[in-house]
């Protein structure tokens, strides 16, 4: 029986029609609650003052992981969805799929002496990552780290985003056609 919250996000991994699908972590209870305390344990004693998601599996492991570390959140949108007030916007470098996505922000959401976790299912390329990191320092606020459920990040990107922390690498989960 899986215990940890690696163990468990490997267990309720599956790929649909040539897709990764991470949903079903959220269906079960324990295993969402291990891996939301997995993703923030790295950074338990680092201040940590507020969480970012981004939209949408983000928004979700983020509210879990900033209600975990007592601190608030504070969603990053993807796209025109309603974030009402003064923003802050990043057009990040193209993803794996070579898409650019905007972000936002609500300027008032952070400021200095904030520091700030990102957490969010799947890390590729860094490119939102660091457009949120981006956004933060704007505001004023520190970037402590990024907690992710599955790490893809080449080696070389590392350095640029600072501490990161992952369940699983995706180099260990099931091929495609499994």
């Amino acid at each position: 029986m899986p215990t940890t919250a690696r163990d468990l996000t490997l267990e309720h991994f599956r790929r649909i029609d040539g897709h990764a699908d991470v949903w079903a972590v959220f269906r079960d209870a324990g295993a969402l609650a291990a891996v939301v305390a997995a993703l923030v344990e790295p950074f338990r004693n680092e201040r940590i003052t507020a969480v970012c998601g981004i939209e949408s599996r983000g928004f979700l492991l983020g509210g879990a992981a900033a209600v975990e570390l007592g601190v608030g959140f504070v969603p990053v949108r993807k796209g025109e969805g309603l974030l009402p007030g003064d923003t802050v916007t990043r057009r990040a470098s193209p993803d794996y799929r070579d898409l650019r996505h905007t972000l936002r922000l609500q300027r008032s959401s952070l400021g200095p002496g904030d520091r700030v976790l990102l957490i969010d299912d799947w890390i590729e390329t860094g490119s939102r990552a660091a457009a949120v990191r981006s956004m933060a320092e704007e505001c004023g606020a520190d970037r402590a780290g990024c907690g992710v459920v599955v790490d893809q990040l080449a080696a070389a990107r590392r350095d640029a985003l600072g501490a990161l922390h992952g369940l699983v690498a995706a180099r260990d989960l099931p091929p495609y056609g499994s």
